[in-house]
């Protein structure tokens, strides 16, 4: 039944119809979802949960939020290297997947003593989790990078399809019935996608990441210790990616911050005696993504046929751009709300634009850690990718605990005027590094 419902899903996306994908793709996407749902939904409940039960002030609930989200994507790295040397991808995917259900339910206990302790569980849960699922997509697919890139953009709508359901069943109950019931669905949806993974992870997985690499013969095609000058190229292109990733996170993620707060106290949300909740305007960058995703796909490799698709560094020059614009955007909102509530139209077109953004930047550069990285060193260095968005979100929660004690428009102003200088001294590198990324 679940082999049928996957293929259904994959089958209607057009981008998949001459493509032939290894059939663990379809349950590393399910698996991913509700990993993401989890994620996602207790995420979208965070800030508020802090600041109207917890009493934080918003500058510790930004700094808090910050830290937690920024330790997700720290621990990958330690996660990766613990796979790649001792346990193998798939032992620590459900040893995360087994410690996210552990910290989500103890965070829907209720009992304030143990919130810190339950957002530490699922820290150490995501380093185990997170940059080893990525790598054991990688490694179905080999060296086949055409195919990679097409797998990794519809696994990448599954961690969408994930983050747009949580926001509205998440949020929903939380509004309903109360933040930890919020949470303690988020739990049981990670809950369900252990019990999937477990049941038809060797029949859809194989002998993948099933172990670690403990020795690399040089005849494989790759050395064990030493890098060759062709690596270190690659790398070295890869890792000055990652410092303007960083910019873009920091941006990106005050989605769960101040862009959240902004919903909550500046924007006009009841219509028809019914009030939005605010958590609902999460959905909208997933909805986006799963609308988008697809077209991006086909643009791309329409692009690729007549030679102009951009590069890999083209595409992140491209999303910094995107993201200053949707600043500018969010700056004039906040100008506007000094004097009345604006409307979710503004947020929502601000989502839009980030979204578009989004899609030439994260998936792009899965897949391209997935190209560039030695294979002896793939999980570890999937972690490492990772380490843009924890650099990313420690800075968001820093930005967006400001949110109050600045105004809205110069709050939102100063990360547009971040993101255009940073897309200039990219775009400035291009010349240099278009042939390599």
């Amino acid at each position: 039944m679940l082999k049928k419902i996957i293929f259904d899903i994959i089958n209607k996306m057009k981008i998949l119809s001459d493509v032939n994908h290894p059939k663990g793709l379809y349950l590393l996407f399910f698996t991913e979802m509700w990993e993401r749902f989890s994620y996602y939904g207790m995420r979208a409940l965070l800030v508020l949960y802090m600041i109207q039960q917890l009493m934080y002030s918003t500058e510790q609930a930004g700094s808090v939020y910050g830290l937690y989200t920024g330790f997700v994507y720290l621990t990958p790295v330690f996660g990766g290297y613990i796979a790649d040397k001792y346990l193998g991808q798939r032992k620590c995917v459900t040893v995360g997947m087994v410690l996210m259900c552990l910290g989500l339910f103890i965070l829907s206990s209720g009992y304030h003593k143990l919130f810190l302790p339950s957002l530490f569980i699922m820290v150490i849960a995501n380093g185990f989790f997170k940059s080893n699922i990525s790598s054991i997509l990688g490694l179905l697919y080999g060296d086949d990078n055409k195919k990679k890139d097409s797998g990794f953009t519809i696994f990448y709508m599954g961690i969408n399809l994930g983050a747009l359901l949580s926001p509205l069943v998440c949020g929903t109950i939380a509004v309903k019935y109360g933040f930890n019931y919020g949470f303690m669905s988020a739990g049981i949806g990670m809950l369900l996608g252990t019990i999937i993974y477990k049941i038809y992870e060797n029949k859809f997985l194989g002998n993948f990441g099933k172990s670690p690499i403990k020795k690399i013969k040089v005849n494989d095609g790759f050395e064990r210790q030493k890098l060759t000058n062709t690596e270190k190229i690659k790398l070295s292109a890869l890792f000055i990616l990652m410092g303007f990733t960083v910019i873009f996170w920091t941006c990106y993620e005050q989605a769960g911050c101040s862009l959240t707060m902004f919903a909550e106290y500046e924007t006009r949300r009841r219509y028809f005696n019914h009030t939005i909740p605010t958590g609902y305007f999460q959905a909208l960058n997933p909805l986006f993504i799963i609308i988008l995703a697809p077209l991006a796909s086909v643009l791309w490799a329409k692009l690729g046929e007549k030679n102009l698709e951009p590069t890999s560094i083209e595409k992140f020059t491209i999303a910094l751009g995107l993201m200053s614009f949707a600043y500018i955007i969010m700056s004039l909102a906040g100008e506007l709300s000094q004097s009345c509530e604006v409307s979710p139209f503004w947020l929502v077109t601000t989502y839009l634009i980030m979204t578009i953004a989004e899609l030439c930047i994260s998936p792009i550069g899965l897949s391209l850690v997935s190209k560039l990285a030695p294979k002896h060193l793939i999980s570890v260095l999937m972690g490492t990718w990772f380490l843009t968005s924890f650099f990313g979100n420690i800075f968001a929660g820093i930005w967006g605990g400001k949110y109050g004690s600045i105004s809205t428009d110069i709050l939102f102003l100063t990360l547009a005027i971040i993101s255009f200088v940073s897309a200039v001294l990219l775009a400035c590198l291009i010349p240099r590094y278009k042939n390599i990324i």
